[in-house]
């Protein structure tokens, strides 16, 4: 796939300036054909100041996100991955169940191994 092609079909990328969504439901995950699918190998993403709040307190949670994938036809995109994690700051909600919705959301843009 061209180039050009891609970038067409990235629209956060090229955007330019982007707001983050209120909450992930807002969130668009991208993702982009993989020009190196005969192979494998590991993507991984680090959030180290990945934020959420508290549903009981409200107060701001703090965690380390680390996504590691083996991709398949997509990758992800990591300009919306970071706004899709960006959007999890005013969301009241448990790590557990956070992480279970980037496995969820993650897997379903980009299909991965």
């Amino acid at each position: 796939m061209r180039m050009s092609t891609i970038a067409e079909e990235l629209t956060i990328l090229s955007a330019g300036e982007y707001r983050y969504p209120r909450s992930p439901e807002e969130a668009t995950l991208e993702s982009f054909p993989n020009r190196f699918e005969n192979r494998d190998y590991t993507v991984r993403f680090d959030c180290p100041e990945f934020t959420s709040l508290c549903p009981i307190t409200g107060q701001p949670d703090f965690a380390k996100i680390v996504i590691t994938y083996v991709p398949n036809h997509r990758c992800l995109e990591s300009k919306s991955l970071k706004l899709y994690l960006g959007s999890f700051r005013s969301v009241g909600m448990f790590h557990e169940e956070i992480t279970n919705r980037i496995l969820d959301d993650a897997v379903a843009a980009c299909e991965p191994k």
